[in-house]
């Protein structure tokens, strides 16, 4: 039997898999590696797309859209394999992008998960929002990448190839332990999508395991497949993720340190979303913060007080508008 399960999760997205799937089957050892393509009740040719043009492929068919958090659960709990890729239908690998990441895993027992560089689909020389060359946070919360400070992207010069333990790993392709995946209670399903990969790994450093990112592995992100950056209901989502993964793991005194000073700044998110004619953007802030205290009374206790040294004590947004950084290696000067 493989000993890595490849997960696409897949949603009404027969164009992605026709597009990208060709070389996750080329460049996977399919002696390490078994890939499987989880369903969330596509209503496309999805499942046609899959049997007529990939029989090689294993299909798991969910009777509902279960939302990225979910559907990962579920198709990680029913594979046997001892490592699992969470790897985004979109996403390009080329050959050898596996074998760097089970080897990290296999020479160190405490890492719990290490992510590949991941770089732009379309610009290939340059790094990939969604992850980057591996993840980080500010201490508000705001959570940037080794190759990309807020929205602004770096260009590949190798800057980045240095084995480096990271915040969280990106769940565009997140290589993970399946038992301490399944011991975590894996993606958090309240979340639906956006910021759960970041609380996933968030809980795993709590829990004493740590995280790498592998740039040995190089593996090329369209991104951007499901809804626009600035769409209303991802802004929504990803306020409304990042409060509740801060109230889930922050010890409570700070928490209590933290919330005004978030309070003030999305406050002053929403004005400026107005001024800059967009209501709807502005709305999503306040329904995100009135979710958020609905929803915050189902988790049970804060986590102990303890200081992580993968956590920028600046604040992104001051470093990126008042200080002019927009390279990640500038940030601890």
């Amino acid at each position: 039997m493989a000993r890595v399960a490849v997960i696409i999760l897949n949603w009404n997205g027969a164009k992605l898999l026709q597009e990208f799937l060709p070389s996750v089957i080329a460049h996977t050892n399919m002696g390490l590696g078994r890939i499987v393509v989880a369903d969330n009740a596509s209503t496309d040719a999805s499942l046609e797309l899959l049997r007529s043009e990939f029989p090689m492929v294993d299909v798991m068919c969910f009777d509902r859209n279960y939302g990225f958090a979910g559907g990962y659960n579920r198709a990680i709990a029913a594979v046997e394999e001892e490592i699992v890729v969470l790897l985004n239908s979109d996403v390009e690998v080329v050959s050898g992008w596996l074998e760097p990441l089970v080897g990290l895993l296999d020479r160190e027992p405490l890492l719990a998960a290490v992510q590949p560089k991941i770089k732009a689909y379309r610009q290939k020389s340059d790094f990939e929002y969604a992850g980057a060359c591996g993840g980080f946070i500010d201490h508000l919360g705001f959570p940037f990448c080794r190759g990309r400070i807020l929205d602004v992207t770096e260009t590949d010069r190798g800057q980045y190839d240095d084995i480096c333990e990271v915040f969280w790993c990106s769940g565009a392709a997140l290589c993970i332990r399946k038992e301490i995946y399944l011991q975590m209670g894996g993606l958090d399903e309240r979340f639906f999508a956006h910021m759960e990969e970041i609380d996933l790994c968030w809980r795993i450093r709590n829990a004493g395991w740590y995280l790498k990112v592998q740039p040995a592995s190089v593996v090329y992100h369209l991104g951007g497949g499901s809804l626009p950056m600035n769409h209303p209901r991802k802004l929504f989502l990803n306020y409304r993720n990042n409060l509740l993964m801060l109230y889930k793991n922050l010890s409570r005194r700070s928490w209590r340190k933290l919330r005004w000073q978030r309070w003030c700044l999305d406050m002053a998110a929403a004005v400026l979303f107005l001024l800059k004619g967009e209501p709807a953007n502005s709305k999503s802030v306040f329904q995100a913060y009135r979710e958020f205290r609905e929803m915050k009374s189902s988790y049970s206790s804060f986590q102990k007080e303890r200081k992580d040294p993968c956590i920028f004590q600046g604040s992104i947004l001051f470093k990126f508008y008042f200080g002019r950084v927009h390279c990640f290696s500038r940030l601890w000067k």
